[in-house]
């Protein structure tokens, strides 16, 4: 079988495998689509911890079992099925265990043509959903669920702001928040992301490198109930600033960093949490697929194409032009 690894001095390349065999308790999955995380380029850039040389790369995908254990209900034979990255959560719902990681660095991933999984680590794919928006739903989507819902307790109604709405999560932020019925804003320094933010239902869409943003997304909006955010650094004064009483701020990555100074006065008086979340616990993968099934919610989709293009798509991500997920398909 194709696989696309992490190679030496952090290069893509594709090697052939043999297929594997199922253990007593996995299933046997013939990948139908996969795509492209965030994570996928930082560990090429070799910014991501634990990379471990010659590791199949690759988090998110759909495909079809096509055989079971022995101990494995038949009854998976030849369902399509999306996968939950997570391994060793661990026992404890609120947080992760030291063991924790995610597919595709340090174990391998799902960039390859098949791969064994335990049961307990599948769940069948949306009927309204193709193969391709099944694959892009897995670690965007439960990373989002649970800064949204877990941490975010977001409610109908309220005034929800998503930043930097160009990435995955922030997307299915936005499509869960919509769907919860909040009143969803956005943040996007490119134009072109603010516009198709709002199409797709936010009230307003505000670019954070405007000098009076926090200024005008505080009279359009009245202030924030809730905040998702990725990047942290000194920007988090701006959305401490943009907080109604009692606000809550959940951030799931930091790409800007650490804040020099943190508003810590506004926030006592305030009130205001500020939350760190990530990814989720296989009770939340399970639970964000169900509540993608009844809202019939579709992820974003930037472009498909061929796994043996997957390259390209890597490239388009390091450019960051991109508004949705980067798909390739067998």
């Amino acid at each position: 079988m194709k696989a696309l690894i992490i190679a030496d001095n952090n290069q893509l390349k594709f090697i052939d495998k043999e297929i594997p065999k199922p253990k007593e308790n996995e299933v046997l999955v013939k990948i139908n689509a996969v795509a492209l995380n965030h994570r996928d380029q930082f560990i090429r850039e070799g910014k991501y911890p634990g990379i471990r040389h010659g590791t199949i790369l690759g988090s998110d995908a759909c495909g079809t079992v096509i055989e079971t254990g022995a101990q494995v209900d038949k009854v998976w034979k030849d369902k399509e099925v999306l996968i939950n990255p997570n391994v060793d959560w661990g026992e404890n719902p609120k947080v992760q265990s030291p063991k924790y990681h995610i597919l595709g660095t340090p174990t391998d991933g799902l960039f390859c043509e098949y791969v064994t999984i335990d049961a307990e680590k599948i769940a069948e794919k949306p009927a309204h959903l193709s193969s391709e928006a099944g694959a892009a739903l897995p670690l965007g989507g439960m990373t989002a669920y649970r800064a949204l819902f877990h941490h975010g307790k977001c409610q109908k109604r309220e005034n929800v702001l998503i930043s930097g709405v160009g990435g995955g999560v922030a997307q299915f932020a936005l499509q869960f928040a919509m769907a919860k019925g909040a009143n969803v804003y956005v943040t996007s320094s490119d134009e072109t992301k603010r516009t198709k933010s709002i199409e797709l239902g936010a009230k307003d869409a505000f670019n954070y490198k405007d000098s009076d943003w926090v200024k005008k997304a505080k009279e359009v909006s009245g202030g924030f109930d809730l905040v998702i955010d990725s990047a942290a650094g000194d920007g988090i004064n701006d959305l401490i600033k943009l907080m109604k009483p009692a606000g809550r701020i959940v951030f799931y990555g930091a790409t800007q960093g650490k804040p020099h100074n943190l508003d810590v006065h506004r926030m006592f008086w305030n009130q205001i949490t500020l939350q760190g979340s990530t990814m989720a616990n296989d009770d939340e993968f399970k639970a964000m697929i169900t509540y993608v099934k009844k809202n019939r919610i579709e992820p974003i989709i930037d472009s498909i194409r061929p796994f043996d293009e997957i390259i390209d798509a890597f490239e388009k991500m390091k450019d960051g032009k991109q508004f949705g997920k980067l798909v390739a398909r067998f």
